[in-house]
């Protein structure tokens, strides 16, 4: 699709925020743009700004395995992130980088229109639902603004406390019974992408 190779062009030379100095090379996403799920984690990290791809490092290998746990693989997907670059050090996104980088996701969303949006991890998620505790909302897919959206925790965390990894395999196989059944995604082609695009 052009108007998406245009896009992920822009992303690669953007210098709208200060990450742009310091980053190896942009993370634009990368899987099918007629993907019926599209996975938004955080931020690159030392991997991903390295070789351009997001959710490649330990966190990236789990993702693969629950994906294939049920049935799928990268190129059925399209994964991404809130921002584009790598934080120094890894730190946590700053409110600011997440803004200049929103025109980007929206965009994206809007060109792949998926049918489910699984937020990994808190940053995406509490764009979606501010105020809410992540602990309390996940694996519990509610339909917003024409899409589902479906918060699971970040695979990183399990990774830091193996007690949440098999929290984490449960809540896949819920999106595996959400993507494969009737429940919730009849109305979905319906989106109203206006709306859709200022969610995050």
């Amino acid at each position: 699709m052009l108007e998406f190779d245009l896009l992920v062009r822009e992303i690669n030379n953007c210098e709208r925020c200060i990450l742009s100095a310091t980053r190896t090379q942009a993370v634009p996403g990368e899987g099918s743009l007629d993907a019926d799920v599209v996975f938004i984690g955080e931020a690159p990290g030392f991997y991903e700004d390295r070789d351009g791809r997001p959710f490649i490092g330990q966190a990236g290998k789990l993702l693969d395995e629950l994906l294939a746990s049920i049935g799928l693989q990268r190129k059925d997907v399209y994964i991404t992130n809130m921002i584009k670059c790598r934080p120094p050090d890894n730190r946590d996104p700053l409110s600011s980088e997440i803004e200049k980088c929103k025109p980007f996701l929206d965009r994206q969303m809007e060109m792949i229109n998926p049918k489910v949006i699984v937020t990994l991890g808190r940053y995406s998620f509490q764009r979606l639902f501010p105020g809410e505790m992540l602990s309390k909302a996940r694996g519990k897919p509610r339909q917003l603004n024409g899409f589902i959206a479906y918060p699971i925790y970040h695979p990183a965390a399990a990774l830091h406390n193996p007690r949440l990894r098999p929290v984490i395999e449960e809540d896949f196989k819920q999106l595996q019974d959400l993507l494969y059944s009737d429940k919730g995604l009849g109305d979905s082609d319906e989106k109203d992408i206006s709306e859709q695009l200022s969610l995050f």
